[in-house]
C-alpha cells in the first residue's frame, strides 16, 4: 500500500488518509472517464433525436470533447502552478458541471458539440492538477506506483460507465446522462474541496509572466526524454481513443450485437484495470523502462497479430474482444510509466509539464484516432489496422528516445535517495 506522509508546506487543511487519497484522485480523473464512456450506448439515440443522418459523425460527441480536454491542459498548467491546485481545480469541476447540464439543453447537434468542446476544456484541469499533485509528491518510481494505483482505481469507472449509460437509458432519455454527469461532478467537486490539501510548495509557485510560461514550455519540448515520451504515448493513445470512437459502430453494425455494448466494453475494460495493478507491482521489481518497453512491445505484437487473423480469416465478436484486450492491457504497461517518465526531469515546473504533455498527447491522439474512426466502412478492419499503425509507431518512437537504455532497470535507492518518508511507496 501506498504511504503518504505529507510534508509541513502542504498547509494545515484535513488530509486524508493513503486510501482516501488514491480514491479522490481516482475519482477526480474519473470525471473525464466517465463523460466519454457513458456516452457510447447513446449515441445512436443522440443522433436519431438532433438529426444527424451520418453514422460517422456520431463520433464527434465523444472525439471533440477529447480535443477539449486536450487544449485545456494549456491554460490549467499554469494557473495550478501560479494559484495553487485546490482553486484552480475547484473552478474546473464548477466549469465542468455546468457544461454537463448545458450539453443536456442542447437544441442542435452542432450546439451540443460546442458544450462538449467546453465541458472536455474544463475537465482538462482534473487531469493536469491530478498528475501535478502528484508529482508535488513523489518521483521515479514511486511516483509510476501511486499513478498506477489511481489508474486501477480508476479503470472501474470504464468498466462499468457504458452499462450504467445504457441503464439510464432504459428509465430516461439520452439527456439523463448529463444530468447524472452533472451530478456526479458536484459529489467529486465536494469531496476534493473538504479534503483535498494543498500540494504546492510556495518555494514553486511561478508567475504567469509570457516568459515564464515560454521558458517552462521550451524546458519540455527541448528534453529528449520528455518529449520522446510524450509522442510516444501519443502514438499508443490514438489507438485507444479510435477504439471509443469505433467500439460503438463496430458492436452495433458490425457484429449487430447492440444489448452487448455495455459487456463487450467491460470486458476490454477489466484486463486494462488489472494490468494497471499488476503494474504497481512489476514497476518495483523491474523497473519504469523495462515495464513500459515490455508493454509496447506487446501492444505492438498483439495489434499486428489481430488486424492480421481478423483480416485473413475472419473473427467473431468473441475473438474481437479477447484480441482487444490483449492489446489495451498492454497499454495500462504503457501508459503511467510512459508519463511518468517524461515527467521526470520537470519537478521546478511540474504544471507546466503536465500542460504541454496533455496537450501535445491528447489534441494528436485525438486527431489520430478520429481519422482511424472515420475510415470506418462497415468493417473492423480499417480499426484494427490502425491500431496496428499506432503500435508500431509507438515502438519507433521509444528506440528513438532511448536506444541505449531499452529494458533498462531503474535503481530505486539510487532514484529514491534523499527523498524521505513523503515520497515513498511501498
Amino acid at each position: 500500500m501506498v504511504s503518504l506522509h505529507h510534508p509541513s508546506p502542504l498547509g494545515s487543511g484535513p488530509r486524508p488518509g493513503a486510501r482516501e487519497t488514491i480514491a479522490l484522485l481516482a475519482a477526480l480523473m474519473a470525471l473525464n472517464a466517465v463523460a466519454i464512456d457513458s456516452m457510447i450506448p447513446a449515441l445512436e439515440d443522440i443522433a436519431s433525436h438532433l438529426g444527424v443522418t451520418d453514422a460517422n459523425r456520431r463520433q464527434l460527441v465523444l472525439i471533440v470533447y477529447t480535443f477539449g480536454f486536450g487544449v485545456g491542459q494549456l491554460f490549467w498548467g499554469p494557473l495550478a502552478d501560479r494559484f495553487g491546485r485546490k482553486p484552480m481545480l475547484t473552478i474546473g469541476i464548477s466549469i465542468y458541471v455546468v457544461f454537463a447540464f448545458l450539453c443536456s439543453a442542447a437544441p442542435t447537434f452542432e450546439i451540443l458539440i460546442l458544450a462538449r468542446v467546453f465541458q472536455g476544456a474544463a475537465a482538462a484541469a482534473t487531469r493536469v492538477i491530478v498528475l501535478a499533485m502528484v508529482r508535488d509528491l513523489f518521483e521515479g518510481e514511486a511516483m509510476a506506483r501511486v499513478m498506477s494505483l489511481v489508474a486501477m482505481v480508476f479503470m472501474v469507472i470504464p468498466v462499468l460507465a457504458p452499462s450504467i449509460g445504457q441503464l439510464i437509458l432504459t428509465v430516461g432519455p439520452w439527456q439523463a446522462i448529463f444530468w447524472a454527469l452533472g451530478l456526479f461532478g458536484i459529489v467529486v467537486g465536494v469531496w476534493a474541496f473538504l479534503r483535498i490539501p494543498e500540494t504546492l510548495k510556495d518555494e514553486h509557485r511561478r508567475t504567469l509572466g509570457l516568459g515564464d510560461l515560454l521558458e517552462g514550455a521550451r524546458a519540455v519540448v527541448t528534453d529528449r526524454q520528455s518529449l520522446g515520451y510524450t509522442l510516444a504515448q501519443t502514438a499508443l493513445f490514438s489507438g485507444l481513443i479510435a477504439y471509443i470512437a469505433s467500439i460503438q459502430q463496430i458492436v452495433f453494425d458490425v457484429f449487430r450485437r447492440p444489448e452487448l455494448i455495455g459487456i463487450v466494453f467491460g470486458a476490454v475494460a477489466a484486463p486494462m484495470a488489472l494490468a494497471s495493478f499488476t503494474n504497481s507491482k512489476l514497476v518495483g521489481r523491474y523497473g519504469l523502462r523495462r515495464v513500459a518497453h515490455t508493454g509496447t512491445v506487446a501492444f505492438s505484437l498483439f495489434a499486428l497479430g489481430h488486424a492480421t487473423i481478423a483480416t485473413f480469416y475472419g473473427e467473431d465478436l468473441t475473438g474481437f474482444v479477447i484480441g482487444q484486450a490483449l492489446v489495451l492491457a498492454s497499454f495500462s504497461f504503457c501508459a503511467a510509466n510512459m508519463n511518468t517518465l517524461a515527467m521526470e526531469r520537470m519537478a521546478p515546473q511540474a504544471g507546466m509539464a503536465s500542460s504541454i504533455q496533455g496537450v501535445v498527447s491528447t489534441v494528436l491522439a485525438a486527431l489520430a484516432g478520429f481519422a482511424i474512426g472515420q475510415a470506418f466502412n462497415g468493417t473492423q478492419i480499417p480499426y484494427l489496422w490502425g491500431l496496428a499503425i499506432c503500435g508500431a509507431s509507438g515502438l519507433t518512437l521509444v528506440l528513438l528516445t532511448d536506444p541505449r537504455r531499452l529494458f533498462e532497470r531503474l535503481q530505486p535507492a539510487r532514484d529514491q535517495a534523499g527523498r524521505g518518508p513523503a515520497h515513498q511507496a511501498g
